[in-house]
């Protein structure tokens, strides 16, 4: 069975495969200050309280976080004796990589390319709602030609609580009125239905450089709080893209 590892700026996500399929699935919160111990640890027990920790033989990693993943790499090693394998713009991929320079590209925008390159009809454009809300695009020739990158609506909510004297805190839901009649209600709608003009607007600028239609595809963890406000719907929400893009080049590199 395969472990895999999307570390987030937020969350920590992992899945187990077995074959091609997502068997069991965490989300965790990501702690720079954890030590690998720490994480070693946690992880073995997580993984025996559903009888993984022996069944498990390979793992992958997706990180944007510089800090965790060696952590995370020594803590699979010494306490579950896996040997991981690091996404990165050096390794074998099922698209082509056309940016300006490949080493600045998220191992997660990586596998996002690859699952989608696979899963669905190209062009394709993959919206990733994480800390940062990303697209990454692909073409009709199966090249990843880059994308996007804006604040996500967890930044939007903490910058306007924390820049301002009188905007409270507040979790992201859905708003019920484009008007609101107080001020939570007046932040979420700017900051959702602000999201949703974004994303519509990019995605008809993107299709315009593109020439043509093109697949979108959600993920992220605020996928289905953004999609009832967009006028362009989603073609697919799949909230396990980056894992299953993470499976995918494990099997092209093993």
């Amino acid at each position: 069975m395969l472990l895999t590892i999307d570390i987030g700026n937020t969350n920590i996500t992992l899945g187990v495969f077995e074959g091609n399929s997502i068997i069991h699935s965490w989300r965790l919160s990501t702690e720079i200050t954890r030590t690998e111990d720490e994480y070693g640890v946690f992880l073995k027990n997580l993984l025996r309280e559903t009888d993984m920790d022996k069944k498990i033989t390979n793992a992958i990693i997706s990180s944007v976080v510089v800090q965790l993943t060696e952590k995370i790499e020594i803590a699979l090693k010494k306490y579950l004796n896996i040997t991981s394998f690091i996404i990165s713009h050096k390794i074998k991929t099922n698209v082509t990589l056309k940016t300006d320079d490949k080493s600045q590209i998220g191992a997660d925008r990586i596998a996002n390319a690859c699952a989608v390159s696979k899963l669905y009809k190209t062009p394709a454009i993959v919206v990733d709602f994480g800390t940062a809300t990303t697209f990454d695009i692909v073409n009709n020739n199966n090249e990843f030609i880059g994308g996007i990158i804006t604040a996500g609506m967890k930044i939007q909510a903490e910058a306007l609580s924390s820049k301002t004297s009188k905007l409270p805190k507040l979790n992201i839901e859905a708003p019920k009125d484009a008007i609101g009649k107080n001020t939570i209600d007046a932040m979420l709608s700017g900051i959702v239905r602000g999201h949703a003009a974004m994303i519509d607007g990019l995605i008809l600028d993107c299709e315009k450089e593109l020439g043509e239609k093109a697949t979108i595809i959600a993920t992220g963890g605020y996928s289905a709080v953004i999609c009832n406000y967009l006028k362009r719907k989603f073609d697919y929400i799949n909230p396990d893209l980056t894992l299953i893009g993470a499976k995918i080049l494990f099997d092209l590199n093993r």
